[in-house]
Order: C-alpha cells, then sequence, then structure tokens
C-alpha cells in the first residue's frame, strides 16, 4: 500500500499531492507547502489573529496590536486574509488602488506608517461583493504573502477569516506563521469555537500565543461598575483547561468603535492589551 497520512480520504489507495495538501494531519505539511515570499519581503515574525465564529471584533483586536506595535517603534504591516468581509482598509482609511513596481504590488501605507494590504485596495468598487470559491480565496491570500513587497517588517499581523475553513488551513501551511492570537467573547458557546480553534492550532504545530476577550464588560460611565452585558466570563476557566494565556479582557467601549469607523484606529490606545503587547515583544 502506498505511503498514506493519517486521516487523509485516499488513505485505501495511496495519498495524491492534492489530497494531502489540504490534510491537517500530513506530516509534511510544515515545511512541503510553505511558500517563499516576495523578494522585497523581510519579515521577522507574522503573527495570525483568529477566531472560530465571527462578530467577536477580531479585525479591531488586530488593528489595536498592529497600532500598540507601532507607537513600540516597530515597523508593522497587516495581511487582511478576510476576503470576503475586509474591514482593515476603512479602520485605517486607505483606499486604493494599490500602485505597483517591477519587484511586486505595494501596500498602502496608513497615518500611522502601518502597511496595509486587503482585496478592497485592489478593487474598483470597494463595495463591490467578492463572490470567489474558497480556492480562489485561499490563492488571493497566498498572493498577498508572494508578490506583495512588504519590506523589512518586525510583524507582519494576519487578519483572518473566522473559522477553521480554507484561508485559515492556507496560511497555516504557506506562511512562516510565528504564533497565533485567539480572539473571542464572553458567551458560554464561545468556548465551545475556542476549542475548535486551539485544536487546529495544535494539529498544524502552530504556538498559540494566547486569547483575548473582546465585549468584555460595558463600565458604566457614572460610577464605574462593570456591567457584564453577555454574561459572566468564561475564558479564564477556558484557558486554563486548555493550557493556554488570557492575554487581555477589553471592555464594551463606543469610543473604540467611533474611532474606528472614522478610519483613526490607530489613535486608540487600549491598555487591556498591554499584556498581550508584552507578549508579541518577547518573541521578536
Amino acid at each position: 500500500m502506498a505511503e498514506t497520512c493519517e486521516g487523509c480520504a485516499s488513505a485505501s489507495e495511496g495519498c495524491s499531492s492534492e489530497a494531502c495538501e489540504g490534510c491537517a494531519s500530513n506530516p509534511n505539511k510544515a515545511t512541503g507547502f510553505l511558500e517563499a515570499p516576495n523578494s522585497m519581503t523581510q519579515v521577522k515574525k507574522v503573527i495570525g489573529i483568529v477566531s472560530g465564529k465571527g462578530g467577536v471584533g477580531k479585525s479591531f483586536v488586530t488593528a489595536s496590536l498592529a497600532s500598540a506595535m507601532r507607537r513600540k517603534g516597530h515597523q508593522v504591516g497587516i495581511l487582511d486574509a478576510d476576503i470576503t468581509g475586509p474591514s482593515i482598509p476603512k479602520m485605517y482609511d486607505v483606499h486604493g488602488p494599490a500602485m505597483q513596481d517591477e519587484f511586486g504590488v505595494l501596500p498602502m501605507e496608513a497615518a500611522d506608517g502601518t502597511k496595509i494590504m486587503s482585496i478592497n485596495l485592489l478593487m474598483e468598487d470597494e463595495e463591490a461583493p467578492v463572490i470567489w470559491r474558497g480556492p480562489v480565496i485561499a490563492g488571493t491570500v497566498k498572493q498577498f504573502w508572494t508578490e506583495v513587497s512588504w519590506g523589512d517588517l518586525d510583524y507582519l499581523f494576519v487578519d483572518m477569516p473566522p473559522g477553521t475553513g480554507d484561508v485559515p488551513l492556507t496560511i497555516f501551511q504557506s506562511l512562516p506563521v510565528d504564533g497565533i492570537v485567539i480572539v473571542t467573547s464572553p458567551q458560554e458557546l464561545v468556548s465551545l469555537i475556542v476549542k475548535k480553534a486551539v485544536h487546529m492550532a495544535e494539529k498544524m504545530n502552530i504556538p498559540i500565543l494566547g486569547v483575548v476577550e473582546n465585549y468584555s464588560y460595558l463600565e458604566c460611565p457614572d460610577c464605574g461598575k462593570q456591567i457584564k452585558v453577555f454574561g459572566e466570563s468564561q475564558i479564564e476557566q477556558t484557558a486554563a483547561d486548555l493550557g493556554i494565556e488570557v492575554l487581555g479582557k477589553l471592555p464594551l467601549n463606543p469610543e473604540y468603535a467611533a474611532f474606528a469607523d472614522k478610519g483613526e484606529c490607530y489613535a486608540v490606545d487600549v491598555p487591556a492589551l498591554d499584556r498581550a503587547v508584552e507578549k508579541l515583544r518577547q518573541i521578536l
């Protein structure tokens, strides 16, 4: 019998390269499918920001971490891998079209110096929907790594779409991801979703830096009391069960949304992410 990787659907006949590429059990995935970056790209650390479900503020956490590292003096970029729901350009008030030179596509630069590449920066109409199938979307994300001239960066943050589908799998296999931050919210159901994201990362041998809980509470503007809008947080227990670290618990703050809507997310200081920022500095 031909050699197979555990869990491959073609096990009875042996694995084909096509069958194995998408298999999380493929023992060669860590090195066999890594894509070379653009010739003008030198990135020290690639950090994935992931969530098991949508609507937890993953893009805001991505932008907040990137902006915090910029304020620390680091060179930072954001690869917006959420092809069908890109929000990073709006949060930084950057607009295309992105330019190109002999070395590749040039990322747009935000007011704070953060370099950004998103599908919105390549489309004539920013509001046009991206109606593509999974393989095309995954291929586009690869091109954001292989064909974009990122230059010298200390950190490249990858804002992933929610879930454990084609794009996260492509990124974990194709990019040299140094660690991920999982973003969640307080609902009890989310603990199950967090576990799915953790188990996927473990199967892919991707380091988990920790978890950030968004919308953790609303602070009363009058008395300062913390109001648990979505119920009591279970994140501490969930993180302990999974052996991962809680890197921050962000409040539900209308000011954050206001700055993001104005395209000035880089102007927002989020003290609740200080632990996450320190974690990122430790791995550089």
